[in-house]
């Protein structure tokens, strides 16, 4: 079982940054392949990016690329997303999510754990 908290989310300017959290409970964190998800208001929930359990491999959407930087510390049992250059249409819900393997996925309903979701609101 692992339990995912996530934190970080606000409210910032376009063309800010922010640094998303999402902290796991348990000791095999490193076992997990973990990715980040959002939702906006009546939209469906959207694949943001992805990293291996291990870390050495990593996903983004597309229109994340060379913006959005998606990192573990699997010491601290703790994943991150970091987001530059934000744009109102970044603004949602992020939810950060965790499958029990190494490799990861683009597909929400392979995750089976989720965290509560943090908002990021980004004004213009």
């Amino acid at each position: 079982q692992v339990q995912l908290v996530e934190s970080g989310g606000g409210l910032v300017q376009a063309g800010g940054s922010l640094r998303l959290s999402c902290a796991a409970s348990g000791r095999t964190f490193s076992s997990y392949a973990m990715a980040w998800f959002r939702q906006a208001p009546g939209k469906e929930r959207e694949f943001v990016a992805a990293i291996s359990g291990t870390g050495g491999s990593t996903d983004y959407a597309d229109s994340m690329k060379g913006r959005f930087t998606i990192s573990r510390d699997n010491a601290k049992n703790t994943g991150y997303l970091q987001m530059n250059s934000l744009k109102p249409e970044d603004t949602a819900v992020y939810f950060c999510a965790a499958i029990n393997r190494n490799g990861y996925s683009r597909l929400a309903t392979l995750y089976n754990y989720w965290g509560q979701g943090t908002q990021v609101t980004v004004s213009s």
